[in-house]
Parts: structure tokens; C-alpha cells; sequence
């Protein structure tokens, strides 16, 4: 099957590309996942390292980004999530450093600690001075929580600011508590739509996830979302805990989302 183009976006996107544009992030839990997702590197466009275990962005060790930076193919990007942070500004800079320094090219802080947003703003302004004093080009992603009244944090819709007056790459909504609720029941697609308008504003991408279905793949493309994020979706089982990510499912969640992309781009909604 041919693909539609994608080509993964290294910087802020002022200059946001007129074509169609989403990008796959499959996040494996190690090692041995990343080398199934290298498996289906055409299909994918950026590898994420998390741990699943300590949270919905729980981090994982740096030699473990490191293995997994060298597991998958060179031309794609590694992402690593710092973890669903505490308001403790220095604490979360340092661990970022430790994510860029150990190869990853985005890096992804949850907000979960904070319950303001100026409280956001100072925890990703140190993200992004530590994150680029050490290497420019890489990319900052402040993640905000759809269900972030059952945890007390940020307003979700409030990540786009806080991204874009820290300085941040991108902002992004995740679920919190994975219990089988998904984004879309805390966060409805026009208020996600609103989400990526705002970002998209402020020169910022939108990366939406949180237990996404290939259902959900026509409503994240017509509101303009840039990455979508998933784990489950591509385990055995649908279960991001006791499955495991196979290449088979990677590459129909890839089909799926080319093609809503080829009906939206001509204009008629692709029937799920």
C-alpha cells in the first residue's frame, strides 16, 4: 500500500505545511518492544520510550532510551517522557537534561504536579533552557492530562499557553489514569479541535493521545492534529500493560489513519 508522505517536524511550525500531516508515536514499554516497532519502522514515524508501569508518562531509565535510540532505524526520532511530573522546577530540568543527553529528539514533561499554569510555565521554561542549551534543534513537548479534574492539575485547554510562553516545540493531551476511559470522554473533539487551534496560534504542534482507537482517527484528522500517540491501540489485545506492540497492528493503525487522511484531503469523510 502506498503511504501518504509524512516527514517528522524538527522545530516550531510558524510555518505550519499546508498538506495533511500526522504523524504516528507508538510508544514501546523496552527494548525488545523497540525492536518490534523497528519492524514496522515504514509505518511509524516517531518511537517513544516510556514506562508504563510508573505512569501514563512514567520515565524510563536513560540506558534504556539509549538502547532503544540505537534499536530503531537512524531516520526516526526517539521521544522520551521525563515523567508525570511534580512542581519542583529544578528536579524536572535536571531529568530532562537526562533525557536529551541520553538521545532522545523530543522531550516530553507531564504536567501533573501543577496545578496552575503559571506553575506550568516555570517548570517548562527550565525544561526547554536545559533541553536547548544542550542541543537546539531538539523538540519540547508540554503535556497536559484530558482527565485533569480527577488528578487536580492544569485545565488541559491551558497547555498551549503555557507551552508557547515557556518557549516549548509542541503541546499535548494524554489520559492520566488509564482505565479504559479515552480521550475523548473527558475531552470532547470540538474541545480537542479548540486545543489544536490554539496551538496551531501560537506556532506550536498539537499531539493528542490517551487509550485513541482507530474510531477516533476521522474526528483527530479533521480538527488538525499533528502527532497522535499510541500504545494500546497496536498491543495484543488492545491491553498497553500485559500486551505486547505487534508490527501487524502498527501497520493497520498506519492504513487507517493514510486513509482518513486521503479523504479529508478531497473531502469526504472516510465512513469508520
Amino acid at each position: 500500500m502506498n503511504h501518504v508522505i509524512r516527514t517528522p517536524v524538527l522545530g516550531r511550525v510558524g510555518t505550519r505545511r499546508k498538506e495533511l500531516m500526522v504523524l504516528l508515536l507508538i510508544s514501546p514499554d523496552g527494548v525488545e518492544e523497540a525492536l518490534d516497532c523497528a519492524k514496522a519502522a515504514e509505518h511509524l514515524d516517531i518511537v517513544d520510550v516510556k514506562k508504563p508501569d510508573e505512569g501514563s508518562l512514567g520515565a524510563n531509565f536513560p540506558w534504556v532510551i539509549r538502547e532503544i535510540r540505537d534499536a530503531v532505524p537512524a531516520d526516526k526520532p526517539v521521544s522520551a517522557t521525563v515523567g508525570d511530573v511534580p512542581y519542583k522546577p529544578g528536579t524536572v530540568a535536571q531529568a530532562a537534561l537526562g533525557a536529551v543527553v541520553s538521545g532522545a529528539t523530543y522531550i516530553k514533561v507531564g504536567l501533573y504536579g501543577c496545578t496552575t499554569p503559571e506553575q506550568g510555565v516555570e517548570v517548562m521554561r527550565g525544561v526547554v533552557r536545559a533541553v536547548k542549551d544542550h542541543r537546539p534543534e531538539a523538540l519540547v513537548v508540554a503535556s497536559g492530562y484530558a482527565d485533569a479534574h480527577r488528578i487536580g492539575c492544569v485545565n488541559p485547554l491551558a497547555l498551549p499557553d503555557i507551552a508557547a510562553r515557556a518557549g516549548a516545540d509542541a503541546a499535548m493531551l494524554d489520559t492520566a489514569i488509564k482505565d479504559g476511559t479515552r480521550l475523548f470522554d473527558h475531552v470532547p473533539p470540538d474541545a480537542c479541535a479548540e486545543f489544536v487551534r490554539r496551538a496551531h496560534a501560537s506556532g506550536l504542534l498539537a499531539a493528542l493521545a490517551g487509550s485513541v482507537k482507530q474510531a477516533d482517527l476521522g474526528a483527530l484528522t479533521r480538527i488538525g492534529t499533528d502527532i497522535v500517540g499510541v500504545r494500546g491501540a497496536v498491543c495484543a489485545g488492545g491491553d498497553r500493560n500485559t500486551g505486547r506492540i505487534q508490527p501487524h497492528l502498527v501497520a493497520a493503525f498506519r492504513a487507517e489513519m493514510d486513509r482518513q487522511a486521503r479523504e479529508h484531503a478531497v473531502g469526504t469523510p472516510a465512513v469508520n
